[in-house]
């Protein structure tokens, strides 16, 4: 329990844990921050990292002349691609055994399978669509190593979607993540950024609960 609420306080206050190891360990900033996404997204027992306000928030760094922010773009983009390729190579040589793992707190089946039947779905899609989605994000590369996809094409969603996931958060958390406002209340926007990439996820399983109702009523 002690575990997660250290991660529950790192999630939350994600600002002031990257400001103090910035002040820490100056450039080392930039192997952590690296090391954090590539963990995210390339390793199907990490989908609880931050992704999306990391991201921001690293941006907001950078804003405040403690980062090159062109610097941080690049290393968070490659972090991400590295960790999806990372992710979809452990799909197509180990996931039939990984697949039957049983639910826990760090592999959650439920975000496996809901990524199985979104990639059924949507195809090569996923791999970009997925990247603006919690659990899904770490989940994807590996169904399509496990589907399998061919890596061609896998390779070039991976680039496209981690260009489109990592610039405009960076960039956004540049642009606005000092404006006073936002600066005052980061712990809000951080939360905010959460509730809104997770809001797929709600849908869809709100979705799922009227179509399993509706089957109950009409199967009664």
């Amino acid at each position: 329990m002690q575990y997660l609420g250290l991660l529950a306080d790192f999630l939350l206050h994600v600002d002031q844990h990257l400001a103090a190891l910035l002040s820490q360990y100056g450039g080392w900033i930039y192997a952590i921050l690296f090391l954090i996404v590539f963990c995210e997204t390339g390793l199907v027992v990490m989908p609880f990292l931050p992704g999306d306000s990391l991201l921001f928030i690293a941006g907001a760094l950078a804003a405040g002349g403690g980062m090159n922010p062109w610097l941080v773009a690049a290393v968070l983009f490659a972090a991400a691609v590295l960790g999806d390729t990372v992710n979809y190579a452990i799909g197509r040589h180990f996931g039939k055994h990984i697949e039957r793992w049983p639910n826990s707190r760090f592999f959650k089946r439920s975000a496996l399978d809901y990524t199985h039947g979104f990639y059924e779905r949507h195809g090569g899609k996923t791999i970009i669509i997925a990247r603006f989605m919690p659990l899904v994000r770490t989940f994807a590369p590996f169904v399509a190593g496990m589907a399998p996809m061919a890596y061609r094409r896998f390779a070039a969603f991976n680039v496209l979607g981690a260009a489109l996931w990592v610039g405009p958060l960076v960039m956004l958390g540049y642009w606005f993540g000092n404006f006073p406002f936002i600066k005052n209340n980061l712990t809000a926007v951080i939360l905010g950024i959460v509730a809104l990439s997770l809001t797929p996820l709600m849908l869809a399983w709100l979705r799922h609960r009227r179509a399993s109702a509706r089957k109950a009523v009409s199967h009664p």
